[in-house]
C-alpha cells in the first residue's frame, strides 16, 4: 500500500509535451538548421509519404522535396509561424504526387516539419478564408452580451466545422471549468455543468496557452513513435510543445472515450495573456479537420478573445454606473475629511454599497468601527492577522473563509466572503467588508470527488472519471463571489483614502515637530528662568534672616512675624523653582539606559521613605518579586519615590497599606511575556473621576496647599515625564475613599 496521496492533480507532474509519440494522422521530421539533414523521423513514415524511416534518416531533405518546396520553407522560416503556416507541399512517389499541408517551425538548432495528407483539395485563397470568417466576426461583434456571444460562437464553429457538440467552457477563478454556452444535435445537454481543477493539468493549461487549436481526429489511435526516440543532437526526448501532431496523455484520451468522444477539437480563449476559457468540439465519431478549416476557427477564437475584455466591460453596466456614484460620493466626503476615519465613518452605508456587503470593519490603529454585519471586534482583530501576510497588492479576497481559515466557521453566516483593503500598513489603516454565507447547489459534469480507481486487490491507478451525468452538489460556507468592478472599485477607493491617510500623517508631523519644538524652548526658558531667579533670591532669604538675627531687639513682634513670613515664602519659592528646575532639567538629561532590578531598586524606595517618615505606620505589600527592566536606574528610583511617596502621604486610614506590583501585557490584551505594566497601589483617600487627567499636571493641586503634608504639585508631572522619555504611559484608576492604583509602562512594546 503506497502512502503517496494519489488523485488527478499527479497528472501535474506528467511531461505531456515530451511523448516521443505523436497522432497518425501526419509524419513527423526533425531537421538539423541550417543543413536541413533528417535526423528523426515518425516511424509512420512509409504509410504516410511512402518512404521507411531508414530511407529518410541522415538524408538531406532535398532528397523528398524538389528544390522550390525546400526554398518556400527556409523562406518561411524567418517569417511568423503563425503567417506562413500551412505550406503547399506535395511528394512525388511512385509517379503519384501526394499532396501535404506542410507546419513548419523552429525550435533551438532544429526544424520541426510535420505533413498531414490533403483530404480533399481546398480552396486555400484569402478571399475564400475572408468570404468564410466575415459574417461570424459581425456577429461576434455585434453581440450585446458576452453569453450572446459565446452561444453565436458555438453555432458558428459547428457549422463550419460539423462536430455534433461545440461548448464554451469558462475557467473560475479556483481554476474550475463551466459550460456556458452550447450547441449540439445531442439530446443530453452539458451547459451550466462544472468540472474540477484536475481535470486539466497545469502543464497542458500551459501548453493550451502556446498552441491555440489542438485536435484529435480519432481518440482511440495508435500512437506513432519517432525514430529514432530522443533527438541525436541532445539525447533527450523531443519537446513538442508547438508540434500539431502531439501524442495526448493516455489519461486524456480514456477521459474522452468515457464520454463517448472520438474525436474533439479545443480553441483556447485567452485574456490579458492568461488562458480564459475553451471552445471544445466533441464529435462521437473520427473526424479529421483540416488545417484550413482549424485556422478559420482559430482565428475565430483569437477575435473572440479580443471582444473578451469588451463585452465583459458592457456586462453589469448598471451596477458599475452606480459604483462610480458611490465612488463620487467618497471623493466629495473624504477630499473634505480631515481625518481618515471620519470621512470614512460618514459613509457608513455607502461603505457597503460599494460592493455589496452586509458588514464592514474600518479598523484605525486600535480602533475598530463596526458597520452592519460584522465578527466581533476580538474576531476581526485575529482575522485581520491572519490575512495580513497574505495580502497581494494590498487586497485579500475569498469568497470560501473557512476553506483557509477554520475560524471563521464560528461566524461564517455573517462573513463567508471577505475583501480586505491594506490602506496604510505604518498605520494600520484597513478596511474589511463580509458577505452571507449563501447556500448553494452545483451541477458537476460527474462526481468529481473520486478520481482515483481501487481494484479488488486493493492496488489504486489514477482514473478519470467514467460517469458525467448529472452530479449535484450543496456547497456550504460560502459567499457570492466579487465581481472585478468591485475590486476595481475597492482599488480606486485606496488610492483615494491614501492621499487622505498621507495629509492627515503630514499635519501630525508638522504638529509633532511645532510640539517638540515649543516643549525644547520651553525647557531652556524653565531652566534658565529657574536658575537666575534663585540667585536674588536666595539674597532676599538670607538678608530676611540676617534682620531678624541683628535687629531682633528693635523689631516689635509684628516686624519679626512679617520677617518670618518672608523666610517661609522665600523657603516655600526656592522649593518650587528647585521642582521647576529639576522638571526642565529631566527633559533635557540623556537616559542612561541599564538593567534595573526593581526588586532592589523598590526595597531600598521603601526603606529611604520609611525612615524620612518614621511617624507612619505604613504596610507595604509587593505580592511578587518585581523582574528587572532596562532604564534610567535614577529617573525609575524617582519614578517610584513619587508614586510610593503620594500613596503614603495621601491616606486618611488608620491601617494604611501601599501594593507594589505587576501584571503581563497591558491588563486588556495578552501580549508578550517583556512587555509589563506595574502598579502602585493604596487604600488612601482616592481621587474624584473629573480630577484624573487633571492630577498629572504641573503645579496642580487636589488640596489646600499644606493639607497632607503639603507639596509643590510636581510630583506626578515628573513621573509622567519620566514615564514618556522610556516610550511607556502611565495613567490612574481611582475611586474616592476606596483607594488609587497608578499604572504605568516603561517600553513603547506594553503600550501596543
Amino acid at each position: 500500500m503506497t502512502d503517496e496521496i494519489i488523485d488527478l492533480t499527479n497528472c501535474d507532474r506528467e511531461p505531456i509535451h515530451i511523448p516521443s509519440l505523436i497522432q497518425p494522422h501526419g509524419v513527423l521530421l526533425v531537421l538539423q538548421d541550417p543543413t536541413l539533414e533528417i535526423l528523426q523521423v515518425s516511424s509512420n513514415s512509409q504509410e504516410v509519404v511512402g518512404f521507411q524511416p531508414d530511407e529518410l534518416l541522415g538524408k538531406p531533405l532535398s532528397d523528398l522535396l524538389d528544390i522550390k518546396q525546400i526554398k518556400l520553407i527556409k523562406e518561411c522560416l524567418t517569417e511568423d509561424f503563425e503567417s506562413v503556416n500551412p505550406l503547399n507541399l506535395s511528394i512525388k512517389h511512385h509517379n503519384k504526387l501526394i499532396h501535404f499541408d506542410g507546419i513548419v517551425h523552429h525550435l533551438d538548432n532544429i526544424i520541426i516539419l510535420e505533413l498531414e495528407p490533403k483530404k480533399a483539395k481546398e480552396k486555400t485563397g484569402f478571399f475564400d478564408f475572408y468570404q468564410q470568417v466575415r459574417g461570424t466576426i459581425t456577429r461576434i461583434q455585434k453581440a450585446l452580451t458576452l453569453l450572446e456571444m459565446c452561444q453565436i460562437v458555438v453555432k458558428e464553429v459547428r457549422r463550419i466545422t460539423g462536430f455534433e457538440r461545440v461548448m464554451v467552457y469558462r475557467f473560475d477563478r479556483e481554476g474550475a471549468g463551466c459550460v456556458i454556452a452550447e450547441d449540439t444535435n445531442h439530446e443530453t445537454p452539458y451547459l451550466d455543468l462544472h468540472y474540477p481543477p484536475s481535470d486539466i493539468p497545469k502543464q497542458a493549461r500551459q501548453l493550451y496557452t502556446l498552441n491555440w487549436l489542438r485536435l484529435i481526429p480519432d481518440a482511440s489511435y495508435q500512437p506513432v513513435t519517432l525514430i529514432p526516440a530522443n533527438n541525436p543532437l541532445t539525447n533527450q526526448p523531443l519537446d513538442l510543445s508547438l508540434s500539431v501532431l502531439r501524442s495526448v496523455s493516455p489519461i486524456h484520451l480514456e477521459y474522452l472515450q468515457n464520454m463517448g468522444v472520438t474525436a474533439s477539437m479545443s480553441i483556447s480563449l485567452m485574456q490579458d495573456q492568461k488562458l480564459w476559457g475553451l471552445i471544445a468540439c466533441h464529435h462521437s465519431s473520427p473526424k479529421y479537420i483540416s488545417y484550413n478549416i482549424r485556422t478559420i476557427c482559430e482565428f475565430i477564437g483569437q477575435v473572440m478573445s479580443v471582444e473578451l475584455a469588451n463585452k465583459e466591460a458592457s456586462e453589469d453596466i448598471d451596477y458599475k454606473s452606480q459604483l462610480k456614484s458611490l465612488q463620487t460620493q467618497f471623493v466629495e466626503s473624504l477630499s473634505q475629511a480631515e481625518y481618515f476615519l471620519d470621512g470614512m465613518v460618514q459613509l457608513k452605508s455607502q461603505l457597503l454599497n460599494l460592493v455589496s456587503a452586509t458588514g464592514a470593519v474600518i479598523c484605525s490603529g486600535d480602533q475598530y468601527i463596526r458597520v452592519g454585519q460584522t465578527p466581533s471586534e476580538s474576531e476581526v482583530h485575529a482575522l485581520l492577522d491572519w490575512i495580513k501576510p497574505q495580502l497581494h497588492h494590498n487586497l485579500f479576497e475569498t469568497r470560501s473563509l473557512t476553506k483557509n481559515y477554520p475560524a471563521a466557521e464560528s461566524f461564517k453566516a455573517i462573513a463567508s466572503g471577505v475583501l480586505a483593503l491594506e490602506i496604510s500598513k505604518v498605520h494600520h489603516n484597513y478596511i474589511l467588508w463580509f458577505r452571507p454565507e449563501v447556500i448553494q447547489t452545483v451541477n458537476w459534469g460527474g462526481n468529481p470527488n473520486k478520481p482515483v480507481e481501487v481494484f479488488s486487490d486493493g492496488s489504486l491507478r489514477m482514473s478519470p472519471r467514467k460517469s458525467f451525468e448529472l452530479w449535484q452538489e450543496t456547497v456550504q460556507g460560502s459567499a457570492l463571489p466579487w465581481k472585478p468592478c468591485e475590486i476595481e472599485a475597492v482599488t480606486e477607493l485606496r488610492s483615494l483614502v491614501v492621499g487622505v491617510v498621507l495629509r492627515q500623517a503630514d499635519k501630525l508631523a508638522s504638529m509633532n515637530f511645532e510640539l517638540q519644538r515649543s516643549n525644547e524652548e520651553l525647557d531652556s526658558f524653565a531652566y534658565v528662568a529657574s536658575h537666575d531667579l534663585k540667585e536674588p533670591l536666595r539674597g532676599i532669604h538670607n538678608y530676611a534672616n540676617f534682620l531678624m538675627e541683628d535687629y531682633a531687639d528693635v523689631l516689635d513682634d509684628d516686624g519679626i512675624g512679617k520677617l518670618q513670613t518672608l523666610v517661609r515664602l522665600t523657603q516655600r519659592m526656592e522649593d518650587l523653582i528647585n521642582s521647576l528646575l529639576h522638571f526642565s532639567r529631566l527633559g533635557r538629561a540623556e537616559l542612561s539606559r541599564q538593567p534595573v532590578n526593581l526588586n532592589e531598586l523598590v526595597q531600598q524606595v521603601i526603606t529611604t521613605l520609611t525612615i524620612s517618615r518614621p511617624q507612619s505606620e505604613v504596610e507595604f505589600r509587593i505580592p511578587q518579586p518585581l523582574k528587572s527592566v532596562q532604564g534610567d536606574r535614577a529617573q525609575i528610583n524617582e519614578l517610584f519615590s513619587n508614586l510610593i511617596s503620594n500613596a503614603i502621604k495621601y491616606n486618611d486610614k488608620p491601617q494604611k497599606w501601599v501594593e507594589i506590583g505587576f501584571i503581563e501585557g497591558n491588563g486588556e490584551r495578552k501580549l508578550a511575556s517583556t512587555s509589563l505594566t506595574f502598579y502602585v497601589r493604596d487604600n488612601g483617600i482616592g481621587i474624584s473621576q473629573e480630577h484624573l487627567d487633571k492630577i498629572f499636571q504641573i503645579f496642580r493641586r487636589l488640596h489646600g496647599r499644606d493639607d497632607f503634608g503639603g507639596g509643590t504639585g510636581v510630583g506626578l508631572t515628573i513621573a509622567r515625564k519620566i514615564v514618556e522619555r522610556h516610550g511607556g504611559r502611565i495613567w490612574v484608576e481611582s475611586t474616592p475613599t476606596i483607594g488609587s492604583t497608578f499604572y504605568f509602562t516603561l517600553s513603547a512594546e506594553a503600550n501596543t
